[in-house]
């Protein structure tokens, strides 16, 4: 184990030898010796010690210029500081403490006061970097550690059941969770002034939602509200928070999530500039199919044409032409309130 540094800037040899002598019998410590204080700043600034004692009284510059000198430093502000001093004056101890040191030492001390002051700053310090800096463990999660953090984040949410069609939140809403479905699936959409709506995103099993507006400390833009009955655990924005400064490393994780986000509403947005109706009919398929399964061409989905016209920006009426014509195609067929898509591939890739 590599020693800790300590360095003593002292006038009086006799104090400054003695004190070294005790430190380096210890056998835990190094150190470094300054007979004045611009000697003990330079050294300080080179070799960056784990802990300084240094005396007030001193010719030229004293203990409070080194103090002073080294505060003004970034590799040595933190640099925990000790004052040795043979005087005992309440203004002399008030100011050194006042300006930042951690500590002092009225002279004469004897081996175990030194010792005791000097482990006791240790472990201070250790115990303030433990709350303020996060590990290197942390910062370093796998997909594994991330996924399993964020699942047991969603297993100590409040669970809900909601049912079908019914409202989460609303735009304008203030955010106070974040949600994860258990069970069903979410849509998020925006309302026109003439009452229509627009989906801008559907969400699945195993999927959290509302993180934007939790992140950004803003009101919600969009709504949501369930494709089908659900089962949606309510993640207080407290204890999300609370995961994020303990492991800094899930963080990876979420802006995976935010962008592919992003992404899917950034091909929604250029579609509607695009791409014909047909087109745009078809990618809701597509957006819907996608979500519900995975690696399979031939898939059931179970969603209404008002939610369908939503999602592809369009109207109910050409909804029904739209899924008419692709029954003809033999693209998908109608089964009671359920689609079946013979190929999702196939209506992928659908011209214009």
């Amino acid at each position: 184990m590599e020693k800790r540094k300590i360095l003593i800037i002292e006038d009086n040899s006799d104090i400054r030898e003695s004190t070294a002598e005790i430190l380096e019998l210890t056998g835990e410590y190094s150190v470094l010796v300054a007979e004045e204080g611009k000697t003990g700043v330079d050294m300080a600034i080179k070799h960056k010690p784990d802990l300084i004692l240094c005396d007030i009284m001193m010719p030229e510059l004293d203990g409070y210029g080194v103090l002073y000198m080294l505060s003004k430093h970034e590799n040595t502000q933190q640099i925990p500081f000790i004052f040795l001093t043979a005087k005992a004056e309440k203004a002399d101890l008030r100011k050194a403490m006042e300006m930042g040191a951690d500590d002092y030492l009225t002279k004469p001390f004897d081996d175990m006061e030194l010792l005791n002051a000097i482990e006791s700053r240790f472990k201070k310090r250790a115990q303030i970097q433990v709350k303020t800096e996060p590990s290197m463990d942390s910062l370093r999660l796998d997909e594994q550690e991330q996924a399993y953090l964020l699942q047991d984040l969603a297993d100590h949410g409040r669970f809900k059941n909601i049912k079908k069609k019914q409202t989460i939140y609303e735009a304008g809403d203030t955010p106070v969770y974040v949600y994860y479905i258990k069970k069903g699936k979410v849509r998020s959409f925006l309302n026109y002034k003439d009452g229509r709506e627009l989906s801008t995103n559907i969400y699945v099993e195993s999927q959290f939602f509302g993180l934007e507006s939790v992140l950004l400390n803003d009101k919600y833009g969009d709504n949501s509200a369930t494709l089908e009955d659900a089962e949606i655990a309510l993640i207080h924005k407290d204890n999300f928070f609370e995961l994020l400064y303990k492991k800094p490393g899930i963080a990876s994780k979420l802006i995976k999530v935010l962008s592919q986000n992003i992404r899917e509403k950034e091909e929604q947005m250029l579609g509607f500039a695009y791409d014909s109706v047909r087109k745009r009919v078809a990618n809701a398929l597509v957006n819907v199919a996608e979500k519900s399964t995975t690696e399979v061409d031939e898939v059931t989905i179970k969603i209404s044409r008002d939610d369908l016209a939503a999602l592809a920006g369009t109207a109910n009426e050409t909804i029904s032409r739209m899924l008419a014509d692709f029954k003809d195609e033999k693209l998908l067929t109608k089964e009671g309130n359920a689609i079946r898509i013979f190929s999702v591939n196939r209506l992928k890739n659908i011209k214009q």
